[in-house]
């Protein structure tokens, strides 16, 4: 059966999903999206990435054309539309068709879009072994240019520094703020775990608010960590005793090496077992 994908209340084959080519999310990357966890057929923690979407097009002065509980509905639709139990959801809303040229004033009919599928960031052997990235030179976006709380169709920045992270043989990278602090990765968040304490950026660092990363704070808070947001550098990534990621596909992933160095003793240390094994429980219990 081919997957369906909704758009603007209809459902499409998807080969047969598509929008028009003067929709301004294609020309000009002018929309926001959404990634989103489902566990057992349920949606995770649904109304934190529907705020986050809702604020996103807010700040890009973008309407959605629906409410929250109805996006929840079609999301949960497309969900048992498709059959997806453990699986991802990709809500995307552009800002709809218009001219060539930058003016928003002259587009017209938001596209709502809902893609649901299966989705398998890392191979399973990584979450026993652990990941080796590198810093990459490409720098995040300065926050005072396009805050990176808003989560754009333009992913341009992180796409340049995957691509510079693939070349070098890493399949995650990491990327450094503009003054030179550590901000996130390529699609995750980073921690690290240094004596006894569990260290993250701020979101001062130019970060995404991931929906993961904020569940694995709550939860290594419940058990009874030292979880602190703080700025970090380089040096503390290096001489870190633990080091992982987290995101919304990748849920928890290990890291055991960065540029080459190894981190800790160069296999997944006991913090981010104990904490991925918290959140699976979380997620499938």
């Amino acid at each position: 059966m081919a997957l369906k994908v909704y758009i603007n209340g209809t459902l499409y084959d998807k080969d047969d999903a598509k929008i028009s080519v003067y929709d301004h999310g294609l020309l000009y990357g002018d929309g926001v999206f959404e990634g989103i966890r489902s566990y057992g057929g349920k949606v995770f923690r649904l109304q934190e990435p529907l705020d986050r979407l809702w604020d996103s097009a807010k700040a890009l002065w973008l309407e959605i054309p629906t409410s929250k509980p109805q996006m929840a509905r079609n999301i949960q639709r497309m969900l048992e539309t498709n059959g997806i139990e453990d699986g991802y959801v990709r809500v995307l809303v552009t800002r709809g068709c218009g001219t060539l040229g930058l003016d928003p004033n002259r587009c017209t009919d938001p596209q709502v879009i809902i893609i649901a599928d299966t989705v398998s960031l890392y191979p399973k052997e990584l979450y026993e072994k652990g990941l080796a990235i590198i810093t990459v030179s490409t720098v995040r976006s300065h926050p005072a240019a396009l805050s990176p709380r808003i989560k754009s169709l333009n992913y341009l920045n992180n796409i340049l520094a995957k691509i510079e992270g693939l070349q070098a043989g890493c399949i995650e990278a990491l990327m450094l703020n503009h003054k030179g602090e550590v901000a996130e990765c390529t699609g995750d968040n980073i921690f690290l775990v240094r004596r006894g304490r569990i260290l993250t950026p701020p979101n001062e660092a130019g970060i995404l608010e991931g929906i993961t990363r904020d569940a694995v704070m709550t939860l290594a808070r419940e058990a009874g960590y030292d979880m602190r947001e703080t700025p970090l550098t380089k040096h503390d990534v290096y001489i870190a005793d633990e080091c992982f990621l987290t995101g919304t596909a990748a849920e928890v992933v290990p890291v055991v090496k960065v540029d080459s160095r190894t981190i800790g003793d160069g296999t997944p240390g006991p913090v981010t077992g104990e904490l991925m094994q918290r959140f699976h429980e979380l997620t499938r219990s």
